[in-house]
């Protein structure tokens, strides 16, 4: 119920892929306590972290988004995820660990998540055949699990009632995320969060050194190659100042 108002403003993709009667929802994070519980959820977070942590040491949250496809919505184009990086990681590396959550059912009708079981180890250029594609089908409150490397697509509709869904996406710490986590979701915001979620918005550093900072607005302190988790401690501070 959160995010209706704002699927309800949401326009409708601007081409055949982002589906032209399909809605795609975002910030997630941000505008969602509940959206908020599910990117922590314990069943998702270790899933996500036993799967990508051969890779990296963090993982981060990639995208948030609800996915509303219409009556009448082709069929998405089959497509691999990870492709958001292109084609240079090396393909024995998995990027992202995908889940969608259903808001509603999912059927064969509806547009549910199409799959191609196994393409994770495909090459580049083979094509999926008819017989070799699935249909995540569930009920509503199920949550289907697929990796960044596998063929899928939004289902056609043809049914008469919308389906709807939450996508989050987790990545290797060490990526950049498809959803852009601090513009979606400021240190104003965050800074109220569970350790936890702030962790997987980015707002820690990773590795040694990725993510630090240095405050270009500091006249006093002089301090450099901060953390991220100061600008939080700052957003909370300019707050309470500014609500006294």
């Amino acid at each position: 119920a959160e995010v209706l108002p704002f699927v309800d403003k949401t326009p409708m993709g601007r081409d055949d892929f982002t589906g032209r009667t399909t809605k795609r929802t975002g910030a997630l994070a941000a505008r969602s306590a509940a959206c908020r519980d599910l990117i922590v959820n314990e069943l998702a977070l270790t899933t996500a972290k036993q799967f990508l942590q051969p890779y990296t040491r963090k993982i981060i949250l990639h995208l948030t988004q609800v996915i509303q496809i219409n009556p009448g919505g082709a069929a998405q184009a089959i497509h691999r995820d990870r492709l958001a990086w292109g084609k240079y990681l090396p393909k024995d590396i998995e990027p992202q660990l995908n889940t969608i959550w259903a808001l509603t059912d999912f059927s064969a009708e509806n547009g549910a998540t199409q799959c191609v079981p196994g393409s994770h180890k495909w090459s580049w250029a083979r094509q999926p055949k008819p017989e070799e594609i699935v249909q995540a089908e569930m009920t509503k409150g199920s949550v289907f699990f697929y990796t960044g490397s596998v063929l899928h697509s939004g289902g056609a509709n043809t049914s008469e009632k919308m389906r709807m869904g939450i996508n989050l996406t987790y990545c290797l710490g060490w990526l950049r995320q498809e959803e852009n986590q601090y513009l979606s979701c400021p240190p104003s915001i965050a800074k109220d969060f569970d350790p936890v979620l702030q962790d997987l918005l980015g707002y820690t550093q990773g590795e040694y050194a990725l993510g630090y900072y240095s405050d270009p607005f500091d006249e006093t302190e002089g301090l450099e190659l901060l953390p991220p988790e100061r600008v939080l401690d700052h957003a909370a501070q300019k707050i309470k100042i500014d609500i006294n």
